[in-house]
């Protein structure tokens, strides 16, 4: 099971993300999932606030990025029961609240990229986007989205 492997590494699911607007968590089409835009919440608290090359640090923004992947697989879960049913992790966008000048965007959406690769192996593996922007929701430091082909 997904979930048993992410816990012997010790990573455990955060609790279920609520949306911050007027939007579902997550959308199922036939055989694929549309995981909204989650951003770095931890316990109902924003986690990392800021722009990267300003305020945040590379190494924070790779983290901020591997809480929203681990809260957009908490969608799934909540959406599918199990994260077993992921095919695959298909497409990955994420957006860097950054800096002008800050050109690492890669970088930092590589936290939700390798948490992908170490849940599902080979099927973690995705196509992405990933796109420094002047600001996100509530200011948050890194904002990732997810699209997963499902069993």
């Amino acid at each position: 099971m997904i979930e048993e492997k992410l816990k012997s590494t010790g990573i455990e699911l955060p609790e279920l993300p609520k949306p911050a607007g007027a939007y579902v968590s997550a959308v199922k089409v036939q055989n694929l999932v549309f995981v909204a835009g989650q951003i770095p919440f931890v316990k109902g608290v924003l986690k990392y606030k800021g722009k990267l090359g300003k305020d945040i640090t590379l190494e924070e923004g790779y983290q901020a990025a591997r809480i929203c992947a681990l809260n957009a697989l908490s969608v799934l879960k909540s959406e599918l029961g199990t994260l077993d049913r992921v095919a695959r992790i298909v497409r990955v966008a994420g957006f860097v609240n950054c800096a002008e000048d800050f050109t690492d965007q890669s970088k930092v959406i590589n936290g939700a990229s390798d948490l992908f690769a170490e849940a599902f192996g080979d099927a973690g593996k995705h196509a992405r986007i990933a796109v420094g922007t002047n600001t996100l929701p509530l200011g948050a430091a890194v904002e990732v989205e997810i699209l997963a082909e499902i069993k």
